[in-house]
């Protein structure tokens, strides 16, 4: 265990609630215009799953968990979650899919993950920040839009729907950010 400051915690952590551990699945920090700074952290219980949100100010020391971290390249997904392999000892675990939560959809076969374990039990996974994928369908642009003003609905091959510039159509690369699917470029490749 390690006391760190609140407004050090992030999306991933967990923290010690009165000898429950938590992960942390949202940390805000909120500057109101007057009054006292706070971090406002949303997390669930590893026992039980249980919701839990929390203000703290941003100086008032929390209790961080100490985490293995591990990384495993993810395989496939089935009814029970996603499953992942240890490359150098090939151990294989499957992790519940509200672990991840919406950030599933950018898995990709082989992507090296890493993963979070409590006493050999997976609490949290970061993905690569930025992700490859290829568009299968771009909304054609409507006539008269400059190129700068406004971006357009696409596609992805994994069916996830994001914004891309005009010039952007099917058939190309793109990369994506793994934490809000924003657009960030046209793949180099």
């Amino acid at each position: 265990m390690a006391k760190v400051i609140a407004s050090s915690v992030r999306k991933g952590n967990v923290l010690d609630l009165d000898g429950k551990l938590a992960v942390v699945m949202h940390a805000e920090n909120i500057h109101p215009g007057k009054g006292t700074p706070v971090t406002h952290l949303e997390m669930r219980r590893i026992a039980d799953g249980v919701k839990v949100v929390e203000r703290y100010r941003t100086t008032d020391q929390v209790e961080r968990a100490y985490l293995e971290e591990k990384d495993f390249n993810y395989l496939y997904e089935d009814d029970m979650g996603y499953n992942f392999m240890q490359p150098e000892t090939f151990d294989q675990i499957s992790i519940p899919k509200d672990i991840i939560g919406e950030q599933g959809i950018w898995l990709q076969e082989g992507m090296t993950c890493s993963v979070s374990l409590h006493e050999g039990v997976p609490i949290a996974v970061e993905l690569p920040q930025r992700v490859t994928l290829e568009i299968v369908e771009a909304d054609p642009v409507v006539k008269g839009q400059t190129a700068s003003s406004s971006y357009k609905p696409a596609k992805l091959s994994n069916g996830a729907r994001i914004m891309v510039p005009p010039h952007v159509g099917a058939g190309t690369r793109v990369v994506v950010m793994t934490e809000d699917g924003a657009y960030v470029e046209r793949a180099k490749d």
